[in-house]
């Protein structure tokens, strides 16, 4: 009866080791950043997926996409053993390219002010400026560009001592549903996904972002740019990223890029739009 166990236990061990899948890299995301990657039937799918999978495909590896909180991936890339890389629209900083490297950039992008369509803030010409926030409660993605910028203008900006709130979500649209839910004013996010988030709420705009110069003219945005990060002790994979996001980036005929069309893909617009 003994023998009959161990050998039971035995092939059930065997079958478990067997199914367990193996992989070269993890890349972690938060899919809850459209058009960048976000759930479509339980499935991620994002312009960042896209180049992960033409990296796998190069490097003919196997690469395990894990979804994780926005704020763990820079510090999980930098330890190495949790993940070799991050995508997820991560935006380049001084502070976060000291633990990571980072790819050549490949979306540059300014940030907007979400509001509900009865509550507009004061504008300046075609864009907002951080003076008009004063005084309300904003929110944003905790960890992501748009609550850094928030939290930097409140400690030390042109925000400071004004009675400005900043609230942190798991999501951009979480803080978009929080205008609604009169628990903030506005929320701030990624251009992208701005527009994503307003094209399915009618009762919501967004406008862009901008610091405020001597004149309108001299005002300038809130930009960022976007890029891969990756453990500094893996240079190969480093390389291939930048490979396919130089091969992704190049324009064709009409002078859009491939990272162009799958924008306009997972945006769900179509180029004539």
């Amino acid at each position: 009866m003994i023998v009959l166990s161990l050998i039971i236990l035995g092939v059930s061990t065997y079958f478990f080791a067997q199914s367990i899948e193996t992989f070269d890299y993890v890349v972690e995301t938060n899919a809850f950043f459209a058009p960048f990657e976000y759930y479509d039937n339980r499935k991620i799918v994002g312009v960042d997926i896209e180049i992960i999978e033409r990296v796998a495909e190069k490097l003919k590896a196997r690469i395990e996409i894990k979804n994780v909180e926005f704020d763990l991936i820079i510090d999980n890339v930098a330890n190495g053993v949790i993940a070799d890389a991050g995508a997820a629209g991560l935006t380049i900083t001084p502070a976060r390219a000291e633990k990571v490297n980072f790819s050549i950039p490949y979306y540059d992008s300014v940030q907007y002010v979400i509001f509900n369509k009865e509550n507009p803030p004061e504008t300046r010409g075609d864009h907002i400026v951080w003076e008009a926030l004063a005084g309300k409660t904003l929110g944003s993605q905790m960890g992501g560009t748009g609550y850094l910028f928030m939290s930097d203008e409140v400690g030390e900006g042109v925000l400071k001592d004004t009675g400005t709130v900043v609230k942190g979500f798991d999501s951009h649209q979480l803080a978009a549903d929080a205008i609604g839910a009169h628990i903030i004013d506005y929320a701030i996010a990624d251009e992208l996904a701005a527009q994503f988030i307003v094209e399915k709420n009618p009762k919501l705009a967004a406008l862009p972002l901008y610091y405020q110069g001597a004149t309108i003219e001299e005002d300038y945005p809130a930009e960022e740019s976007y890029a891969i990060a990756v453990n500094k002790q893996q240079p190969e994979l480093l390389d291939t990223f930048n490979e396919v996001l130089v091969e992704m980036l190049e324009p064709d005929e009409d002078g859009k890029s491939e990272i162009d069309k799958l924008i306009l893909k997972y945006m769900g617009l179509t180029e004539e739009k």
